[in-house]
C-alpha cells in the first residue's frame, strides 16, 4: 500500500475529524461561560445542553447516509464516461438526493426541536428541582430553532465530502467557536447594547452562530464550481421515494448515534452513585475519550465514502485495501495517545484539574485512564465498522449489534460488575468497554460477511 493511498483517506477524515473537535470546543464554551452564573445555571443549561445534544445527533443520523449515496452515485458515472467526469444521469441524482436530503432534514429537525420543547415541560416530573426547570425550559426553548440550520450545514457537509471536496468547514467551526464566546458574554451581560439576557442568551447565542456557520459554508459551497453546478437546494420539488430511500437508510443510523449516547448517559448516571469523586474523575476521563473518539468519527466517514465510491465503480477488491489502512491510521493512533495515558497521566489530566486537584479526583482517574485506552480502540474500531458497512449499503446491522452490545451485554454488565461484584466505578467502566468490545466484534464479523456476499454478487452479474 502506498503512502497515496493512506493520504487519500486522511484528506477525507481531517475535515470531518477538525469539525468534530470544533463542534466538542464549542460546547465546552457554553459549559464554561454558564459556569459564570453559578451552581443552578450550570445544572439547568448542562441538562439542556444534554438533551439537545442527543437530538442534534439523532438529527445528523438521519441524513448521514447521503455523503455515500452521492458519492455512490459519482462512482457510477465515472464507471459510464471511463473517466473523473461525471455524466448528466448522475448530476440529476445527485440533485435528487441533495433536494430530496433538504426536505428530510427540515422535517426532522422540526420534530426534534417540538420534542426538545415538550420534554422540558416534563422535567419536573422526572424529579429535577423546580428551580433547574424554570432555568432550563428558556433556555431548550431557545436551541430548538438552532437544530435547522445545523442539520441543513450537515446535508451540505454530506454533500460536499461525498464529492470529494469537504472546502473550509473546519475554519468556518473554528471561528465560530469566538463568536460564540463573544455572543454568550454579550447576552450575559448586556455588552455592545445586547439585552442581559443570562443563561437564555447562551442557548440563543448557539443559534444564531449555528445560523452563521450554515450560511457561510453556503457561500463557500456556492464558490466551488464543482459543487455549484450541482447544487440543488429546492426541497418542494424533492421526489418522496428518494426521501424515503435516504430516511430508510438513515432511521438506523440515527438510532445507533441514540444509543450511543445512552450507555454513556447511563454509565455516567451510574458513577454519580458512587459518590462525587468517582463521578468527577469519570467525567474527566470520559471526555478524554471524547476528544480522542472525534478521530474515530472523522476515520469512519472518510473510509465509508471511499467504499460508497469503489463500490459505484465495482471494484470490490479496494475494500478490503480501504478498510486494512483505515484500521491502521486509528490503531497507530490511538496506541501513541495510549501510551500518554500510562506514561504521563499527571500532563494528561492537569488541564481539567487545574481548579480542583483533588488527590482522590486524580488518583482515580489515573486508574479509570487503563479502561479509557481499551475504550478509544473498541468504541472505535466499532464506529469505522458501522462506516464501512455503510458504505456498502448496510445501516442495519450497526443498529441491531449495537442493540445487542450495548443493552444485551455493556448495561447489564456494568450493573453487575459494579453492584453485584462490589467493583463499583471500576466496574461501570468495565461493561462499558465490554459493551462496546462486544459490539465491535459483531461488527467486524458483520462486514468481512457482507464484503463477501458483495463480491459475490458483483461476480454473478459479471458473468
Amino acid at each position: 500500500m502506498s503512502v497515496k493511498h493512506y493520504r487519500e483517506i486522511i484528506a477525507l477524515a481531517a475535515p470531518i475529524a477538525g469539525i468534530q473537535f470544533a463542534q466538542v470546543a464549542l460546547t465546552s464554551t457554553d459549559l464554561l461561560m454558564m459556569g459564570l452564573l453559578g451552581l443552578e445555571a450550570v445544572a439547568a443549561g448542562g441538562l439542556a445542553m444534554l438533551l439537545y445534544n442527543q437530538l442534534r445527533t439523532m438529527c445528523v443520523g438521519m441524513v448521514t447516509s447521503v455523503g455515500n449515496m452521492v458519492a455512490a452515485a459519482v462512482g457510477r458515472g465515472e464507471k459510464r464516461t471511463g473517466s473523473t467526469a461525471i455524466d448528466d444521469v448522475a448530476i440529476e441524482e445527485v440533485k435528487d438526493l441533495l433536494r430530496a436530503a433538504m426536505l428530510l432534514a427540515t422535517v426532522a429537525a422540526l420534530v426534534a426541536g417540538a420534542v426538545l420543547v415538550l420534554f422540558g415541560r416534563f422535567l419536573g416530573s422526572l424529579g429535577q428541582a423546580q428551580a433547574v426547570v424554570d432555568l432550563a425550559n428558556p433556555i431548550m426553548l431557545a436551541l430548538a430553532p438552532g437544530l435547522l440550520p445545523m442539520i441543513w450545514l450537515n446535508v451540505l457537509r454530506q454533500f460536499a465530502v461525498g464529492m470529494r471536496r469537504a472546502g473550509s468547514l473546519l475554519t468556518v467551526t473554528i471561528l465560530s467557536i469566538a463568536v460564540n464566546a463573544l455572543l454568550n458574554a454579550a447576552f450575559i451581560y448586556g455588552w455592545l447594547g445586547m439585552p442581559k439576557l443570562g443563561l437564555v442568551g447562551i442557548g440563543l447565542s448557539t443559534t444564531l452562530v449555528q445560523i452563521w456557520t450554515f450560511a457561510v459554508y453556503l457561500r463557500t459551497v456556492k464558490r466551488d464550481d464543482k459543487l455549484n453546478g450541482l447544487l440543488a437546494l429546492d426541497a418542494w420539488n424533492a421526489k418522496w421515494a428518494t426521501v424515503l430511500r435516504i430516511a430508510k437508510m438513515g432511521t438506523p443510523i440515527s438510532l445507533t448515534y441514540g444509543s450511543e449516547a445512552a450507555i454513556t448517559s447511563i454509565a455516567t448516571v451510574l458513577m454519580g452513585t458512587f459518590g462525587p469523586v468517582a463521578l468527577a474523575a469519570s467525567n474527566i476521563v470520559n471526555q478524554l475519550a471524547y476528544i480522542v473518539y472525534q478521530l474515530n468519527i472523522g476515520l469512519s466517514h472518510g473510509s465509508s465514502i471511499l467504499v460508497s465510491r469503489t463500490l459505484g465503480k465495482g471494484d470490490v477488491e479496494e475494500i478490503g485495501s480501504v478498510a486494512a489502512r483505515t484500521f491502521t491510521i486509528s490503531f497507530g493512533v490511538m496506541a501513541l495517545i495510549g501510551m500518554a495515558y500510562i506514561l504521563v497521566p499527571e500532563v494528561v489530566l492537569r488541564p481539567f484539574l487545574a481548579q480542583n486537584p483533588d488527590p482522590d479526583v486524580v488518583s482515580l482517574a489515573a486508574v479509570l485512564l487503563w479502561f479509557a485506552i481499551a475504550h478509544q480502540f473498541l468504541k472505535g474500531s466499532q464506529n469505522i465498522c458501522i462506516g464501512l458497512l455503510r458504505g456498502l449499503g448496510n445501516t442495519k446491522a450497526g443498529l441491531t449489534n449495537t442493540l445487542i452490545g450495548y443493552w444485551g451485554v455493556g448495561i447489564p454488565c456494568m450493573f453487575a460488575c459494579s453492584y453485584l461484584l462490589g467493583w463499583e466505578g471500576y466496574g461501570v467502566w468495565f461493561g462499558l468497554c465490554l459493551g462496546f468490545g462486544v459490539t465491535s466484534l459483531l461488527l467486524w464479523w458483520h462486514f468481512l460477511n457482507a464484503l463477501r456476499g458483495t463480491s459475490a454478487k458483483i461476480q454473478s452479474v459479471a458473468m
